[in-house]
């Protein structure tokens, strides 16, 4: 017998089934409306300061399928997501705070585009943290870039990363190709 799998709101009893099966249930026939109360957050990072205090980057995953992503983020205050890009086309629109860049800073309203491939980062949340809906067009996927540019950025500030257990709502297309630790400093549950 087959792994349970659950895919979107669904779940195989007998595993995930043939491609077109899969597909079925992506294929919704009409629009799909959620409420952000409604999505369940997942811390994706956090920091630790040398005064003690910590800063998060929750996420809510709004939509998943392996055609595309629709997020909303939180940062706390201070947090910091390190230089990184995604297996499609991403945009984010900044809701309310800021994030920066080295002196580029990110406001309430500013739209940032990437497209597959590019690298961004790293990112830091200004003195109000930031929110920010975002989309990637693809399944998605994080890849790193050169982890000593936010190394240099975690000594600036006194931080360090906190490995933080890898969330359990994903989908397996994205377990599938899922990479503990290249952006993110998750560890795998224990079996």
């Amino acid at each position: 017998m087959k792994p349970n799998c659950t895919v979107g709101d669904v779940a195989w009893p007998h595993g995930c089934g043939t491609n077109s099966e899969r597909i079925a249930i992506i294929m919704r026939g009409g629009p799909s409306i959620r409420h952000l109360d409604d999505v369940p957050a997942e811390e994706m990072l956090r920091f630790e300061f040398s005064d003690g205090h910590t800063a998060s980057i929750w996420e809510k995953w709004i939509e998943m399928s392996p055609r595309y992503v629709a997020f909303w983020n939180r940062w706390d205050p201070g947090a910091m997501s390190p230089l990184h890009g995604h297996t499609g086309d991403h945009i984010n629109l900044i809701l309310q705070g800021e994030i920066r860049c080295g002196d580029i800073v990110c406001g309430a309203g500013t739209h940032i585009t990437l497209e597959w491939g590019d690298l961004f980062g790293p990112w830091e949340a200004g003195p109000d943290g930031c929110e920010l809906y975002g989309f990637v067009a693809g399944e998605g996927s994080p890849f790193s870039g050169d982890p000593s540019v936010f190394q240099r950025l975690l000594d600036e500030r006194g931080a360090r990363s906190v490995p933080l257990p890898m969330p359990t709502r994903f989908p397996p297309w994205v377990l599938a190709k899922m990479d503990h630790g290249s952006v993110t400093n998750w560890v795998a549950p224990e079996e």
